[in-house]
């Protein structure tokens, strides 16, 4: 059966912050010395109204110097919004990214950070997203190609698991077709591909991961099949390694 991505999002996110900590997890394992948050904080302004629109468990705020920023939070999880009020000095509220609560041309800068595939409508939420931005602002959108992650994809069918994928074929948010998204809607539109990809030399973070998106728990032989699997890479290769494909897109009207 076909779920939707807020479906999916509901399942993964409303109650828990846990599966979305072991997915970042991993990516300590990136073989670029600038992480992920730092490339991204690299490309915000120094002050100004700030807005981020699934914000999850607000990592990125502890890598951005935001004396001169002020900050609005949303998320539509509880469980997120319990993690964001821990984020000194933001505003943090509970909502639906395609109905923001928010008056038009209020922000400075709009970030949506891997968010924009978890929503049924996402064409609803940049319609917002260039609402609630000033005519001189600029909208950060994140998201991945159709190469990411692709060794951890192929495990899900190798050991009967084909459902241990977190997106589906409801709709096409990638590299791809994102920045033909934002033209609709944006004057020009930029896109910066964060290099790098993830090398982990031990089957644990891998099966963490895996084990944060799947909707029913891996049996004993299902785990054990695909620790075998990550096993064998790592004594190829010396590590699981994971291709990233990442783009970081700046909008403006």
């Amino acid at each position: 059966m076909t779920v939707s991505p807020a479906s999916r999002a509901v399942q993964q996110y409303a109650a828990t912050s846990g599966n979305l900590t072991a997915r970042m997890a991993l990516h300590a394992y990136g073989t670029n010395p600038q992480d992920w948050f730092a490339f991204v904080a690299a490309h915000l302004p120094r002050g100004g109204d700030v807005l981020e629109v699934g914000a999850g468990t607000g990592a990125l705020w502890s890598r951005v110097d935001r004396r001169d920023l002020r900050l609005t939070l949303t998320d539509f999880s509880p469980a997120m919004c319990d993690r964001l009020r821990a984020v000194d000095g933001a505003a943090v509220r509970r909502c639906d990214a395609t109905r923001l609560p928010f008056a038009a041309a209020a922000f400075d800068t709009v970030i949506a950070n891997h968010m924009l595939y978890h929503l049924d409508d996402p064409e609803a939420a940049v319609r917002e997203f260039a609402r609630v931005l000033r005519p001189d602002g600029r909208v950060l959108v994140a998201v991945n190609g159709r190469a990411h992650h692709t060794a951890i994809i192929a495990l899900g069918p190798a050991i009967g698991r084909p459902d241990l994928v977190l997106s589906t074929t409801h709709h096409d948010i990638t590299a791809e077709t994102v920045p033909g998204l934002l033209g609709r809607h944006f004057g020009t539109v930029t896109v910066d591909r964060y290099p790098g990809d993830l090398e982990v030399p031990s089957p644990e973070p891998v099966m963490a991961y895996l084990g944060s998106i799947a909707a029913e728990p891996l049996t004993a032989g299902q785990e054990a099949a695909a620790r075998g699997l990550i096993e064998a890479r790592i004594a190829a290769d010396g590590v699981f390694h994971i291709r990233r494909d990442t783009v970081l897109i700046t909008a403006r009207p």
